[in-house]
């Protein structure tokens, strides 16, 4: 069994699992890569097409310093990403030291494809730090994962808003308790296998850019990294597609080289939320009615944890006049409130807890009332970016979807771009708070909730939707990297 440590105790492992790696072959294999493998040695998940821009000393993590004086933490989870990242680094003349966080009770876990930081993932980051000899510990986080994301993730779900838990644990868990730590060990960076890429300023500072590979880009996981934590962080794989990545594990002769990549949320061992929400609140599971928006009741449902914004099968309604669909959970009188598809259409949100990573300050770049700052923003992860206008003033801070998004969902991510380029800066982000109607729609709404006949217009008149909603939710949400 892999030993557990805590946070403050660091010991080298004893056992060996398997033969370290041939280093002459490993160099001669990236000798003979392409230039996309060899261009690595300078620089690392930079944007190529601005060389200019980087100091010539630097070296591949914009460190400084040769890689040989460079002490280097690498975040290993058992997947293929992190594990290629600890070879990368060592083979580069880095001092790789590999951490695996052991985040959650890995009885259900143990065996299960798909899941990470727990049962078989910390035993795959224990035997490949080993084929690299390089130290490595496990520490244990599980009472600080529990409070910091699983609890505040079933709270928020009570409340009927959709999470992000990768989102936090990256902001609560991984770029702050685990930042600290290698801050401890007297580490000049914290490398993960996030793809994303980052790019040195000319005056100094790094900024992000979506990862090469549209397809696992994780930019809209990131987006609450600060400026101070990219002092510390670095992602090497961002300028790398995944077939790359796969393809220097396989000949690396990584074990984990064809692991399934992690899919679900890692705590939620059966791919049921609601089972863990369950268990964590019973009082999530309070019955109550299903109305339409003028508060006829049309049905009856065991918990609002059951719905999700958009969902139109498993409402038990029929013979309605047209097709129905969710498009507000209210949490206070534990409503599941229905209507049409034309609903679920928004064009204004508000926010809150927003990161702000642009070079000019936030209120001076989208101060102005009438016009704000042109960007693109992504209100779930599957999607491209798309053209909206952010604002910010003594309100808050407002986003105007140039289109509309249908199914829009508090407890969810919107993530702010430079522009729709596969290559655009992340500018930061926010979580949604909720809906923000047009002032025609406020004074129709504000009449109908004085009229007793519309619960949704009730919160929707107040300028922000207090009830909460739900998005549906697909397992390439919570794809954490």
């Amino acid at each position: 069994m892999c030993r557990v440590v805590r946070q403050a105790r660091f010991q080298r492992p004893h056992a060996r699992l398997t033969p370290p790696l041939n280093v002459a072959g490993v160099s001669a294999y990236f000798s003979s890569q392409p230039a996309y493998v060899r261009a690595r040695v300078p620089p690392l998940a930079v944007n190529h097409e601005t060389p200019s821009m980087i100091a010539p000393k630097l070296n591949s993590l914009l460190l400084p310093a040769a890689p040989s004086a460079c002490r280097v933490v690498v975040a290993m989870s058992g997947g293929v990403d992190s594990s290629v990242v600890a070879a990368m680094l060592s083979r580069e003349g880095y001092e790789v030291i590999g951490i695996t966080l052991q985040l959650y009770d890995d009885g259900a876990a143990r065996q299960r494809p798909g899941s990470c930081c727990a049962g078989q993932d910390v035993h795959d980051a224990r035997r490949v730090a080993d084929a690299l000899n390089i130290p490595h510990y496990v520490l244990d986080y599980e009472q600080r994962f529990r409070s910091a994301v699983i609890d505040s993730f079933a709270a928020s779900y009570v409340a009927g808003e959709t999470p992000i838990p990768c989102v936090a644990c990256n902001r609560s868990v991984k770029f702050t308790d685990l930042l600290e730590t290698a801050r401890e060990l007297g580490a000049d960076a914290l490398a993960t296998g996030h793809y994303i890429r980052m790019r040195a300023r000319s005056g100094g500072g790094i900024d992000l850019l979506r990862a090469r590979d549209p397809e696992r880009d994780q930019s809209y996981f990131l987006y609450a990294t600060t400026r101070e934590q990219l002092e510390l962080l670095r992602f090497p794989l961002g300028d790398l597609h995944k077939t790359q990545v796969r393809a220097i594990a396989h000949d690396l002769g990584l074990t984990v080289a064809d692991k399934t990549d992690s899919q679900d949320i890692c705590f939620v061992p059966s791919g049921r939320y609601t089972d863990v929400i369950s268990k964590l609140r019973p009082d999530a599971a309070t019955p109550g009615d299903i109305v339409d928006r003028q508060g006829n009741v049309l049905g009856r449902h065991q918990g609002i944890i059951g719905f999700t914004i958009g969902q139109r099968r498993g409402l038990g309604l029929s013979g309605t006049a047209e097709p129905l669909y969710v498009i507000d959970l209210d949490a206070t009188r534990a409503q599941v409130i229905v209507g049409p598809h034309s609903a679920l259409l928004t064009h204004d949100i508000a926010l809150r807890d927003v990161n702000w990573l642009g070079a000019t300050p936030l209120a001076d770049a989208a101060a102005s009332a009438d016009s704000g700052l042109d960007v693109h923003v992504r209100i779930r992860s599957t999607t491209p970016p798309r053209p909206a206008v952010l604002l910010c003033d003594e309100t808050g801070v407002r986003v105007r979807l140039a289109d509309g998004e249908h199914g829009v969902s508090p407890g969810q991510a919107c993530v702010f771009y430079s522009d729709g380029d596969e290559a655009a800066q992340v500018l930061g982000g926010g979580t949604i708070a909720g809906r923000i109607k047009a002032p025609l729609d406020v004074e129709a709404g504000t009449a109908a909730a004085e009229a007793g006949r519309d619960p949704l217009a009730i919160a929707q008149a107040e300028g922000v939707g207090a009830n909460a909603q739900a998005q549906a939710v697909t397992p390439d949400d919570f794809i954490a990297g």
